[in-house]
């Protein structure tokens, strides 16, 4: 594209920009994460009239995978589409590992709806883990106490860019012939001892939903290192077809296996890949902001421990999604109340994940804790808990100010 198309593009994305919803929060959970290169990246496939996915999911596909440090990449239409398709991919017929109706997937009690129902649509039974409250994550040593004959795989949730102690969930994990998921979710970009998170279990899962480190407004991806693994997601993905697969077929619409409609648009793609060429800049900005809204409470004269705040585990390099805030036990009973008070006040807030995913009416419908097994350690993270955005780029000393005076003047 020429530099006058260029400066078209500029002009016509400015003159539209005011139909953008504007936030009327001061703080708002993620400002307007797309830059004008996004945007035109966007624009030009749309000109091209080829928005379904084409030669931009394949490159975006193969950065991501080079990024990771892993064979495999398969682009989709959600994070939870990418979940969908590991627990489809672990029951299907094709799969020479393959699990069975009722058995057991290990998940930890703070998730995200579509972390669950995946596991549940596969036909498998879940069986809910209570989380460590240093981390937000598994609970290694409750894990090791729910393993059961029946336990086939564990889905670990990488919370808001933190996880477990990987090296003894794999231990665990390669000791009772277990497959691990990772639901990376929130946690793109995070490393564990160099290796990046995602990259451990048979089968790693991310977001692109507007909120996390890169977005293409929606989408996802699916990572794996096994051929066979990538051959059978990508023919789940696209209706069981083996199309762009199977180059020795001359059948132009041969179905092999069962399969969904998870693809995503190029469009979807150009936007994506475009904010995963500053993942890395989004990451220390996430990082240096959390630090300084962190320090300039710690540093308050109204500061009296009021919060405590997740710290990364060691061996971990994270890459904060949001910054979760504990509420000191004795502030308990005002949560909601102090919560109505920050989002009147401008500071967006929502729930650590779902809470305690426990408690959830679809748990009630469909059964899924018939024993009511209690989770202490999610509960108290639902009871106390709730997270702040942080924005890729650099706060400002107001707006820093603004958030810490009204953080700590609130309760």
């Amino acid at each position: 594209m020429k530099i006058n198309d260029n400066l078209i593009l500029k002009k016509l994305i400015n003159k539209y920009s005011h139909l953008r919803e504007k936030s009327s929060n001061k703080y708002p959970l993620a400002s307007n994460p797309f830059e004008m290169k996004d945007i035109i990246e966007g624009c030009k496939v749309l000109l091209s009239g080829r928005i379904t996915m084409s030669s931009i999911t394949k490159k975006f596909e193969k950065e991501f995978a080079k990024y990771l440090g892993i064979k495999h990449a398969l682009m989709v239409n959600s994070g939870s589409s990418a979940n969908l398709l590991a627990f489809f991919a672990l029951i299907n017929p094709k799969n020479k590992k393959k699990i069975f109706n009722n058995d057991e997937c290990i998940i930890p009690a703070l998730c995200w709806s579509t972390s669950l129902w995946p596991i549940v649509q596969a036909g498998l039974k879940p069986k809910f883990v209570d989380i460590d409250p240093n981390t937000l994550n598994l609970d290694l040593y409750k894990v090791q106490k729910a393993i059961t004959k029946k336990t086939k795989a564990i889905l670990a949730v990488h919370i808001l860019g933190n996880s477990t102690d990987m090296n003894k969930l794999k231990k665990i994990v390669d000791k009772n012939n277990l497959t691990l998921i990772e639901d990376t979710c929130e946690s793109l970009g995070s490393r564990y001892n160099k290796k990046h998170l995602g990259t451990f279990g048979r089968f790693g899962t991310y977001s692109f939903y507007i909120s996390h480190q890169i977005t293409s407004g929606e989408g996802g991806m699916i990572v794996c290192n096994k051929d066979e693994d990538y051959d059978l997601i990508h023919k789940l993905r696209a209706h069981g077809w083996d199309r762009g697969i199977n180059k020795k077929n001359d059948k132009s619409f041969n179905f092999v296996n069962s399969g969904f409609n998870l693809r995503p648009l190029d469009l979807t793609a150009a936007i994506g890949y475009s904010q995963f060429k500053r993942l890395n800049l989004m990451k220390r900005n996430r990082a240096k902001n959390r630090g300084k809204i962190i320090n300039s409470l710690k540093n308050s004269n109204l500061w009296n421990n009021q919060f405590q705040f997740l710290e990364p585990i060691k061996n971990l390099e994270p890459s904060w999604f949001g910054l979760p805030i504990i509420l000191n036990k004795k502030y308990k009973n005002k949560k909601k109340q102090y919560l109505k008070k920050l989002n009147k006040k401008g500071i967006e807030t929502r729930p650590i994940i779902s809470g305690n995913f426990l408690n959830q009416p679809s748990v009630k419908l469909y059964k899924l804790n018939q024993n009511k097994h209690k989770f202490k350690n999610a509960q108290d993270i639902e009871d106390r808990g709730f997270f702040i955005g942080l924005q890729t780029e650099l706060i400002s000393l107001n707006k820093l100010k603004f958030l810490s005076q009204t953080l700590l003047n609130s309760l």
